[in-house]
Formats: structure tokens, C-alpha cells, sequence
């Protein structure tokens, strides 16, 4: 039985140079055949495989770059395909200047609980710098026209350790977005994916990496943030008392998910797969009725390629690895704890604050 459901629309006004994910502009692209592939592959999914579902992820790409009409007949039709009284949470992703007040209340009227803005900084510099289209002022704006909404948590996301931004630029992020007060805010160092310009200019010498560089900036969000309320609960998220995302913890437990839509990862009784990554090619095998021609890098998880998921993922939270996740890797427990990387209580092991920092290799001690 599936409980978490991810949605992928990847429609942007603009491409960020930075970003992995599968996206694209318009184009063109009709919005509404989108929408209604996206319902149809629901109704599909739902004939095979059994849903139960307690979270939902409207991700992107950018859902608020649809336009009121489609934004309304895909919320809508997610309400009369999924059992909206037993959902937890639903989450959307919003950048700024994509969304008014009237579209914002669409939002809020259709049941979603959490809105999660991607400003990345509140440095004007900083945005240009990641091909952002919005100012901070702008994104003040946008933030303050969600929680008019009252949606039950408001998430802000930062970005750090992007080429060219000092430190003291990110400590005033940091403040600033505190002063706000969003409910939940995430804070993620920049990494250069393939297949991104980023990645492209870092391989040519235009960039470089520094990773010394990256803990002083990690080690900044944890004591500001810490300082002012906000709960460490997994290595890139802190949140207010009751505002974690149920739907991410659901992913770092290894629960199984099902995503809808182009370019959409799925992992089901132990098999994975992804959705085509081609827009219109979804559109077209959704109009033949039929899900199998659009199921591509299908994987199957076997117990070994789940421990060592779960190992990675685990680590990441403030719960931490049960020793019988760990299994024989039990043993090099000891010398972790003697360089002062992970403590210890009574069967789970945590990573202290110089483990966050090495978070990665700790896993790779542990595998």
C-alpha cells in the first residue's frame, strides 16, 4: 500500500543554472493536456497499485507557474482521485512572482497545508548569480502573500556556498529570513550536478569548490538557526515545533512513494523507476492510455541496495541509524565516536555537529 504521493510539473518561466531537475519552459507545450495527463495517470496508477495516501508533493519544475485555470483543475482533480480528509500533508513548491494573492487562495481552498518558497537568498547579487527572475524584495512579497493564507506551515528555502557570495552575505540570509519567521526553513549547500550549465563552468575553471569554505557556512546555519527556534531535525532542514515535513521524513524512512508526471521517480515493492523525461512524449503515451511505454531505468532494490539507502538517508536525521540497520557495521561504531563524528543512544547512532559536516563520508566509513 502506497501513502505518499509525488507530483512533477515541470513547466519554469525560467531555466535556473543550477538545477538537475527535469524542467522546461512552455514552449509549446498546451498546460492544460499536462494537467489532464497528469489526472489520468492517477486513475491509471491507482488501477494497480493500491493507494492510501497521507502525503502528496506537488513539486517542479514550478506548480505556480501554471496559470489560475490549470493550476485549479489539477487540485481539484487530485481532491476527487485521492481521499483529500485522510491526507496529512500537501506540499507545493512556489517561487516568487509565479503566484498573486487570488491564485495563492486557489491554492490554500483546494487543501494544501504547506507552501514551500524557493527564494535561495535575499542578496540581490546572490540571485542573479543563480539566473534567479525575482528580487528579494519581490520574494518579501510573495512570502507575505502566503502567509495571508494561513496555510498550516511556511517553508523558505536558502541556498549557500553559491560562487561569488561571501559569508556575511549568508549570515545576513539567515537573519533575515529568521526575522520573517517561516515555520520551516531549508538550507542547502549548492552542489554542481551534471547536465547543468554550473556544472559546465566548474569543469571549465569558471568555478571552483571549496569545501573548508562550505562547513563555515553549514556551521553558521546550524548556530543562528538553533538560536532561533528552529529545530536541526535533518542535515539540510530545520523547523519550528511541529512543522517538519512528513512527506520528506517519509522518503529518509525508505516508505515507498509513487510519482506522477514527466521526468517522476517511483519506487514500489521494491522496484524503482522513473517516468519519462520528455513532456510530450508522456502527453502522447497518457492519450493512448497506457503507463508502460512511459516507465524507463527501472531498478530493482534488492535488501543490499536498501540498507545502504537507508544508511545514507538515515544519517541525515536527528534520530539517526539503528544499530540493526547498521549490522556488521556495528563494529566501526568506535572509531567514529572516538574522532567525535556520531554519539550513541541505546541502540541508534547520531551524527554530532562535526559528523553533519562530513556527513557523506561518515556513510562511506559505515558502507
Amino acid at each position: 500500500m502506497v501513502k505518499h504521493l509525488y507530483i512533477h510539473v515541470p513547466f519554469c518561466h525560467r531555466i535556473c543554472p543550477y538545477c538537475s531537475f527535469y524542467k522546461h519552459t512552455f514552449g509549446n507545450i498546451n498546460q492544460s493536456e499536462l494537467v489532464d495527463s497528469v489526472l489520468k495517470e492517477i486513475s491509471m496508477r491507482s488501477q494497480s497499485i493500491e493507494l492510501s495516501i497521507k502525503t502528496i508533493y506537488l513539486g517542479g519544475g514550478t506548480p505556480t507557474a501554471l496559470s489560475p485555470k490549470n493550476l485549479e483543475v489539477l487540485l481539484a482533480g487530485i481532491n476527487k482521485k485521492v481521499k483529500a480528509s485522510n491526507v496529512l500533508e500537501w506540499v507545493i513548491e512556489a517561487n516568487p512572482t509565479t503566484f498573486d494573492s487570488d491564485k495563492a487562495k486557489i491554492i490554500r481552498n483546494n487543501g494544501v497545508t504547506r507552501a514551500s518558497l524557493g527564494v535561495q537568498s535575499w542578496d540581490d547579487t546572490t540571485l542573479k548569480t543563480l539566473g534567479r527572475d525575482h528580487t528579494a524584495e519581490e520574494a518579501e512579497e510573495s512570502f507575505e502573500i502566503l502567509r495571508s493564507c494561513e496555510f498550516k506551515s511556511l517553508n523558505i528555502d536558502l541556498m549557500f556556498s553559491v560562487p561569488g557570495q561571501p559569508l556575511e552575505t549568508w549570515i545576513s540570509d539567515l537573519h533575515r529570513t529568521t526575522k520573517i519567521g517561516p515555520d520551516h526553513i531549508s538550507a542547502y549547500n549548492l552542489n554542481y550536478e551534471e547536465d547543468t550549465e554550473y556544472f559546465e563552468k566548474l569543469k571549465r575553471g569558471d568555478f571552483n569548490e571549496n569545501h573548508e569554505k562550505d562547513r563555515e557556512f553549514f556551521k553558521s546555519a546550524m548556530e543562528i538557526l538553533r538560536a532561533s527556534g528552529y529545530g536541526h531535525y535533518e542535515i539540510s532542514n530545520y523547523a519550528l515545533p511541529g512543522h517538519e515535513s512528513e512527506h520528506n521524513k517519509a522518503y529518509w524512512a525508505g516508505a515507498d512513494y509513487l510519482g506522477i508526471g514527466p521526468g517522476a521517480f517511483s519506487t514500489v515493492d521494491g522496484k524503482r523507476w522513473r517516468n519519462v523525461a520528455d513532456t510530450k512524449k508522456y502527453i502522447k503515451s497518457l492519450k493512448n492510455h497506457t503507463t508502460d511505454s512511459i516507465e524507463t531505468e527501472l531498478e530493482i532494490i534488492d535488501a543490499s541496495s536498501f540498507r545502504t539507502e537507508r544508511i545514507a538517508l538515515e544519517l541525515r536525521t536527528a534520530e539517526g541509524i539503528s544499530f540493526d540497520t547498521l549490522g556488521s557495521a556495528k563494529d566501526r561504531i568506535p572509531d567514529l565516536e572516538t574522532e567525535g563524528l556520531i554519539s550513541t543512544d541505546k541502540n541508534r547512532i547520531m551524527l554530532t555537529d562535526k559528523g553533519k559536516m562530513v556527513a557523506d563520508s561518515v556513510a562511506a566509513h559505515l558502507l
